[in-house]
């Protein structure tokens, strides 16, 4: 039996404030309501604090492709987490000392400005709390999609972007993620990052390929960095041949020039440096071999470890 606090939101789930354009109602709120309910389902929001992840972004894409026909609107993510403060229900909390830029139309100027001033979205508790239950959040998705897509039921997905990037990271060419890249906007790029960041580690198990530091934690608490060797703004490529995964020390170490791997995926360590004994020194790994993937065609590429011999290494 449904509470009345359940018929209260529903009510309010059904009198979404959304903009007209050519006789067109904007599907945002309702696919952003769709894509928080499934976050919370596959467990990447687990409390009431609604950040802006990958994983979010993507669900959103996802139910954009799934469920909007035609180009009356574009599938903007910014729009609807910055407009639904509109509905009491969900609200905005801006970092220390920022605030939210609009357009001369009260809109949001971009999806990176939306990140960098807010730290999060929140909930009612009341709507947070009825989330939490499995039978709740399938009432509610399959009112979302038959009260605004004409939907009886929860549809079938027929594309998931984190595989797809996935699949691509793993197997494109350089040349062929660059295009894919080049045809991303903001916010898929925002996501491609994400994935970068989740598989690179997950490939190298988990483990810092120097230190071989590997923490597993129950937390989903990640202890070492996906590090680009060509760095993403030079190159745009997160294939996987140009990640490796480094402890956060080692990372700045690496992206400094204070080490570098030779094409024997040995560590090299400059000597234009002074440091004192310890348990975190660099110059212990001089000669060191990596930890390398299982799979060969995921060892890092022995050009893009040239090159940041070459531009990054301070020799």
């Amino acid at each position: 039996m449904k509470s009345k606090l359940f018929y209260h939101y529903l009510h309010k789930f059904s009198k979404l404030n959304r903009a007209s354009k050519n006789g067109v109602k904007a599907p945002h709120k309702p696919i952003l309501l769709l894509a928080l309910i499934q976050s919370i389902s596959i467990g990447d929001i687990r409390d009431n604090k609604i950040y802006i992840t990958p994983q979010l972004v993507a669900n959103f894409k996802d139910h954009w492709n799934w469920l909007v026909k035609g180009n009356v609107f574009t599938p903007n993510f910014s729009l609807p987490f910055f407009h639904m403060r509109s509905e009491k229900f969900w609200h905005l909390q801006t970092s220390l000392g920022k605030e939210i830029l609009l357009t001369s139309s009260n809109s949001i100027k971009s999806f990176s400005q939306l990140r960098e001033a807010l730290e999060f979205a929140f909930l009612d508790e009341a709507l947070f709390e009825l989330l939490m239950n499995s039978d709740i959040r399938i009432a509610f998705t399959n009112f979302l999609f038959e009260h605004y897509f004409h939907q009886t039921a929860y549809i079938q997905k027929t594309t998931d972007l984190f595989q797809v990037v996935e699949q691509q990271i793993l197997h494109d060419t350089r040349k062929e993620y660059i295009h894919a890249i080049e045809a991303a906007d903001e916010e898929e790029v925002f996501v491609r990052s994400g994935v970068f960041k989740k598989l690179v580690p997950r490939v190298y198990d988990l483990t810092c390929c120097i230190s071989n530091m590997r923490i597993v934690s129950g937390y989903d608490i990640q202890m070492v960095d996906a590090c680009h060797i060509i760095p993403f703004s030079r190159s745009h490529d997160d294939t996987i041949t140009n990640g490796i995964t480094l402890c956060p020390n080692l990372h700045r170490a690496f992206d400094r020039g204070l080490i570098t791997i030779d094409n024997e995926f040995k560590v090299q360590v400059t000597n234009n440096f002074l440091e004192n004994t310890s348990d975190f020194s660099l110059k212990k790994y001089q000669g060191k071999s990596i930890l390398l993937p299982k799979q060969q065609a995921y060892f890092p590429s022995v050009l893009n470890l040239e090159w940041h011999k070459i531009n990054v290494f301070r020799n």
